[in-house]
């Protein structure tokens, strides 16, 4: 999911797939539910895999009051129908509930795997009363294989970067996604504005004219990422954007959290 991520805004009908190379993630949703989108999904998995990571515990334990959980993904709780307590309510139900699968294909072979991330969920909170304790605790239930997943092949995030660049969906992608890129880099790489357009664009069209303006938005936001992540050596080249050896964010594969 990394590699292929989620919606950047509302998705109209009940599908929706993502490519890089020879990779594809597809999620499917109840109509009466919807897909996720946006910033809050985002900041849900991270938060997910590095309380997994630090617990090696397939329970979660969201905290004793919404207020709290909120502020582990440096959310200030407000309500309204447009409010910060509406959109998380809303989106966890849209992620918890959503079919996800990756395929891979490269003409010989094809696979399958179905990555969901939750197999059960109790929220407790009362949306009305965030500051308030209940008497059950609010827990998610990992789904074995991505519980796996993430203890076994963890990726490098900080999640003070992510808080950070919450107000846009396209630079936590890239933030992650380059976090992990350059933690295996070890010549420079060009990748074709093209290639990425399809890996991170949403809502461009397929001509020149698709790719520039994908491309002006991209720098912008790889802009702000390169203000959290200093280190990052990557830029804009003549056939696409180059990204060099750099220091990973978080030193070490095996410590993700920091």
């Amino acid at each position: 999911m990394v590699q292929a991520t989620l919606p950047h805004s509302k998705v109209d009908g009940n599908e929706f797939k993502r490519t890089n190379g020879l990779f594809k993630l597809t999620m499917l949703a109840d109509s009466e539910t919807g897909l996720p989108y946006g910033s809050i999904p985002r900041l849900l998995l991270a938060w997910i895999s590095t309380e997994a990571v630090k617990t090696k515990d397939r329970r979660l334990i969201l905290g004793p009051t919404l207020s709290s959980f909120m502020a582990e993904l440096d959310l200030t709780p407000n309500g309204g129908r447009w409010g910060t307590i509406t959109r998380l309510k809303e989106q966890m139900k849209r992620l918890f509930a959503c079919s996800i699968s990756c395929t891979y294909t490269d003409g010989d072979h094809w696979a399958v795997k179905n990555i969901n991330p939750v197999s059960s969920a109790d929220l407790w909170w009362s949306p009305k009363q965030p500051n308030q304790a209940t008497i059950f605790e609010s827990t998610l239930t990992l789904n074995e294989d991505f519980f796996r997943e993430i203890i076994n092949n963890p990726v490098p995030i900080d999640l003070r970067a992510l808080k950070a660049l919450k107000r846009s969906p396209l630079a936590l992608d890239i933030y992650c996604w380059m976090t992990y890129r350059v933690s295996y880099l070890r010549k420079s790489v060009t990748i074709p504005w093209e290639a990425l357009q399809v890996q991170f664009g949403s809502n461009y069209s397929d001509d020149a004219q698709g790719t520039r303006n994908f491309k002006r938005h991209f720098l912008k936001e790889l802009h702000k990422v390169s203000c959290v992540y200093t280190a990052l050596n990557a830029e804009n080249g003549d056939l696409g954007l180059i990204i060099k050896p750099s220091k990973p964010h978080i030193p070490s594969l095996n410590n993700p959290v920091d």
